[in-house]
């Protein structure tokens, strides 16, 4: 959690590549599995592929046999209902629970040497998520709506498609803190931790907001200190984002997500009020429902001002 300090955004800048180098980690198994054998003559149990008829539609290993690599339908409206001002975050988390997205992976030497003629020659190559780092330190993976936007921010990138829950997986199995989708394209959307950890679950989420189920929590944390008069709880400074054209959304920022305003007690000496705060900070950063709902928080004071 934050105190009133902003958690920058995860994106390369607008119109350049990648600045970040990949990581080079080992794949999750459902992009591992799907590389793997790419090319072999034989499946994974050592059948032929001769004579076996795989295009059909409905065949399960072939989700995207008819895929044109543009932007999900479901997205896309969601994402210009957001940028319109008729949208939410919680609509675009919705839209990508059935979107398919693209995660960008790259080859990495994994062993290597000098040839007879004295040049470096691949003997071993992985393949490896692309992953960046956010300029508050947190990782974060990107993933693209379309082929094109992948291509685009990283020209050397391999498109896997894969559905968003599924991506989303990846990012936590990765330790990712922020799935990013489309950096530095002309709308750039990051879904923070709690609703990337939803999406990877499948389940719905509220953004914490807009969540009711938190007010209990806040006030239980107020009434414990006497020091504190009232709490309340509104979208943070953090939730909102600008398109490359200066628009600004109300949601895809990277946070801080929760703005909660404090009154206090009057008169109160300033060491006070920050021993105030630093308490209210460590009752709800031990709460296991707060922080698995709050990515990120900003407080503000209400009333006079502290007594030196």
């Amino acid at each position: 959690m934050t105190d009133g300090a902003s958690n920058a955004a995860a994106r390369t800048p607008r119109g350049k590549a990648p600045t970040d180098q990949p990581i080079g980690r080992h794949l999750p198994g459902h992009i591992e599995a799907a590389l793997l054998r790419a090319g072999e003559a034989t499946d994974s149990a050592g059948q032929s592929w001769a004579g076996r008829d795989l295009s059909g539609g409905g065949n399960p290993l072939h989700h995207f046999d008819d895929d044109d690599g543009t932007a999900d339908p479901g997205y896309l409206e969601a994402i210009t209902a957001l940028k319109a001002g008729s949208g939410t975050e919680h609509m675009v988390h919705e839209a990508l629970a059935h979107a398919r997205v693209f995660v960008p992976v790259v080859a990495t030497l994994a062993e290597g040497g000098l040839g007879d003629h004295g040049f470096t020659e691949d003997k071993e190559a992985d393949m490896a998520l692309v992953t960046i780092t956010a300029p508050d330190g947190r990782p974060a993976l990107p993933v693209f709506s379309s082929v094109d936007r992948l291509q685009a921010w990283h020209g050397q990138a391999r498109p896997v498609a894969v559905y968003a829950p599924r991506a989303a997986l990846s990012a936590v199995a990765e330790k990712a803190q922020l799935l990013v989708i489309d950096p530095a394209a002309e709308a750039t959307f990051v879904l923070r931790r709690p609703a990337m950890w939803a999406l990877a679950q499948q389940q719905v989420w509220t953004p914490s907001y807009a969540d009711e189920t938190l007010l209990p929590l806040l006030q239980a944390a107020a009434d414990a200190d006497p020091a504190i008069l009232g709490i309340t709880a509104a979208p943070g400074r953090g939730v909102a984002s600008r398109t490359a054209d200066g628009t600004v959304m109300a949601g895809g920022g990277p946070g801080p997500e929760l703005r909660v305003e404090v009154s206090l007690r009057s008169g109160m000496a300033r060491d006070d009020v920050t021993d105030t705060v630093e308490r209210l900070q460590r009752t709800l950063g031990a709460d296991p429902e707060f922080g698995a709902r709050v990515d990120s928080l900003e407080l503000g004071l209400q009333g006079p001002p502290a007594r030196a």
